[in-house]
């Protein structure tokens, strides 16, 4: 019998469906914010650096978002929310020779910025390298395909390219996550690449050997502060490097933004429709709050929670409430089991964890008032309550965190 030969597609063939929430758990920014970038581009009159698909001050729009004097015939939502100068010194290094690096603590958004910057510059976000304990030179750089070498030798058709040297390749941005989980060996591979802006194939002669960067091509990587002296960058490493700290969010009105802002988004995928009482926020952002003054004020390591009480935190605090009230609940947020998956999100280390939640919660949040009574239209802040009203909100939660503690004896 003949062997059935594989016809490659035609004009005809229907093109793949776009990209969707139903078809990808996760969009990456690109595809997510598609129709915003797309407009951006096309009312765009400024100079681009390089091969970018956007200005930088309409860069800094996609991801600020459009202000009152803005004269945009569509709204541009804010999706980074923090200051405007970190993300305007960002888009600057980009367009120069050097790379980013962008340091904070865990749950700051230096993810969330890199995947923004990426898309707006690039229109691909997805070049990304995970640094890990065992993250190898081959990730950064290429490696080979087995059963064509052996078939065929080596050559340009037989190398996998890393995500780095696509993205060398194609002009775009290259990310790297958590640098510094990385071995010093693994970490000065970037050195050639951010100074010479090349990749050499020793494998391979001539032309084939070398795999030049085109224009656009830049690296954006993200570094956790809490590993500083873990892998330390070397000094040779650092000087191709701008580094942008992305501090903590302590703005409580910035703050209670972020996390509405991301809990709808990932609600959206449940097709939930997020309505979160204002009293539950308060309380969330409270206790968060007072959290973090009693880690700051505890010298002792072993009486700090694992946790880096974050803003990423919250927000998987509250998705994680909002989830349960959908499918196992009455679909309200109760004082309750918003307790719970604080408790549950929190405790991570038994018995220690336990402990510090035990402490601050017979302490700090049985004998605190919670946040203020609200008045009708009133703005939402985490304030402490006048001494004697506390609210039956704040106490249902106290009494849902003590009985989440409980579970662990």
């Amino acid at each position: 019998m003949a062997k059935k030969i594989a016809t490659p597609p035609t004009d005809s063939a229907p093109a793949p469906a776009p990209a969707t929430s139903e078809t990808k758990l996760r969009l990456p920014a690109e595809e997510k914010y598609a129709a915003e970038l797309t407009y951006l581009a096309s009312v765009d009159k400024d100079p681009r650096p390089f091969a970018w698909r956007l200005s930088p001050r309409m860069i800094r729009t996609f991801i600020l978002g459009a202000g009152p004097g803005d004269s945009f015939d569509r709204p541009i939502a804010q999706k980074f929310f923090g200051d405007a100068s970190l993300v305007e010194r960002a888009i600057v290094t980009l367009a120069s020779d050097r790379g980013l690096l962008l340091i904070g603590d865990p749950g700051t958004g230096k993810s969330w910025l890199a995947e923004l910057l990426a898309a707006a510059t690039s229109g691909n976000s997805t070049h990304v390298v995970q640094g890990t304990a065992g993250t190898t030179e081959d990730h950064i750089k290429y490696s080979w395909n087995v059963a064509m070498v052996i078939a065929s030798g080596q050559s340009r058709e037989s190398m996998i390219p890393s995500p780095i040297m696509t993205a060398m390749q194609l002009g775009e941005m290259g990310r790297f996550e958590e640098l510094t989980r990385c071995g010093s060996d693994v970490q000065d591979a970037l050195i050639s690449i951010l100074s010479e802006k090349y990749i050499t194939i020793p494998e391979l002669r001539g032309d084939e050997g070398v795999v030049y960067a085109k224009p656009g091509f830049n690296m954006i990587a993200t570094a956790n502060s809490r590993d500083r002296g873990v892998n330390e960058l070397s000094t040779a490493l650092k000087r191709r490097f701008n580094f942008v700290t992305i501090p903590i969010v302590t703005n409580k009105k910035s703050e209670k933004e972020i996390v509405l802002f991301r809990t709808r988004e990932l609600m959206a995928r449940h097709t939930i429709t997020v309505d979160v009482p204002p009293t539950m926020l308060d309380i969330l952002l409270q206790t968060f709050a007072d959290l973090r003054e009693a880690t700051a004020n505890t010298t002792a390591e072993d009486q700090r929670l694992e946790s880096a009480l974050s803003t990423a935190e919250q927000i998987g605090v509250l998705e994680d409430a909002l989830l349960h009230s959908n499918f196992f609940g009455d679909k309200a947020l109760q004082p309750g089991t918003l307790a719970r998956s604080l408790v549950g999100s929190l405790v991570r280390r038994v018995p220690e964890d336990v402990s510090i939640l035990n402490k601050f919660w017979h302490a700090t949040a049985a004998e605190g008032e919670g946040p203020k009574k609200r008045k009708k239209g009133e703005e939402a802040t985490p304030a402490a309550a006048p001494k004697g009203e506390k609210s039956p909100e704040w106490e249902a939660f106290v009494a849902g965190g003590k009985q989440a503690l409980s579970s662990f004896k």
